[in-house]
């Protein structure tokens, strides 16, 4: 399940792009036979027709956003002319997409929507670091999930590579709140200010001055869901699960690849007011595993 994984992380974080079955089943660390059957099983569709089926999802919601040029969408969605995009459009949902532009609407279309897999366990995070931190305004994308998961975040990063394409490595952020049981919202970027002045497409998000239990993630991107399940699932006496207190976010250090999903990541997690030391004599109480000592230091959002 894990290599299927992989491929799902990959196609999520490339479909916009030309890529084939060869790539996907490479990334995966499987035969282009075994990825097929295994990918086929878990998303009832081949591995191309799911990247076809994203890539033509997200191009209708950016349509029915209101996007100003059918043309543009085209482009983005890694179609070489106007007209490729209307064909295939056509044959994916059956309305050409200028009819979604003007009904502002995804009604009636057969959407593909992103699969997600292995939410729990798998993910080794070792005990956190404590750490005072922010307050920190991050710029970037913004989008709502629908269905409170987030499955589709891997495209909103995929969206946002050409935007920093231009600047110099730095780290980069995605703060998660959930609105609701059935919402999440996400911005995906990096710290404002950090690359001049804000692009137009951007949105801040501003996170409190706040202490903060932060885990590092050792494995693939693919396994970062997986994390903050494992965080909520083996720490909740510890960290703000519920968000009343702030958000949490991811942390990828200036490097980071996230064309490959390799690289030094960390989910910041705030803590519990209940467990911030309000005198030097309570510095010392141990995490509620018993490993480690709750010894906040200053760091560097």
């Amino acid at each position: 399940m894990r290599a299927v994984e992989r491929a799902l992380w990959y196609v999520e974080s490339h479909f916009a792009g030309d890529i084939g079955l060869e790539e996907v089943a490479a990334s995966a660390g499987l035969s282009r036979f075994h990825l097929t059957r295994s990918f086929a099983a878990l998303t009832g569709m081949t591995v191309m027709a799911y990247a076809r089926g994203r890539r033509l999802t997200e191009a209708a919601r950016a349509l029915a956003a209101g996007e100003a040029s059918v043309a543009g969408v085209a482009v983005d969605a890694g179609y070489g002319s106007h007209e490729a995009f209307t064909r295939a459009f056509r044959r994916q949902f059956g309305v050409p997409p200028a009819a979604v532009r003007r009904r502002g609407t995804l009604a009636g279309l057969a959407l593909v929507e992103a699969t997600r897999v292995g939410g729990r366990g798998g993910v080794e995070l070792g005990v956190p670091r404590i750490v005072r931190g922010g307050p920190l305004g991050i710029a970037g994308l913004r989008q709502a999930h629908p269905g409170g998961n987030g499955a589709g975040i891997l495209a909103q990063w995929q969206r946002l590579r050409p935007y920093l394409a231009g600047l110099p490595a730095q780290t980069t952020y995605g703060v998660a709140r959930r609105v609701d049981d059935a919402t999440t919202d996400y911005v995906c970027g990096v710290r404002a200010g950090a690359a001049g002045d804000p692009h137009p497409d951007f949105e801040v998000a501003r996170l409190p001055a706040q202490t903060y239990a932060v885990f590092r993630c050792p494995d693939h991107a693919s396994a970062i869901h997986r994390g903050w399940a494992a965080v909520r699932r083996n720490w909740g006496g510890l960290v703000d699960c519920d968000q009343r207190h702030g958000p949490g976010f991811e942390r990828y250090a200036a490097g980071y690849d996230h064309a490959a999903g390799v690289g030094s990541a960390e989910l910041w997690f705030p803590l519990l007011p209940r467990l911030k030391p309000q005198t030097p004599d309570r510095s010392d109480r141990a995490l509620p595993d018993g490993g480690g000592r709750l010894e906040p230091r200053e760091e560097s959002v």
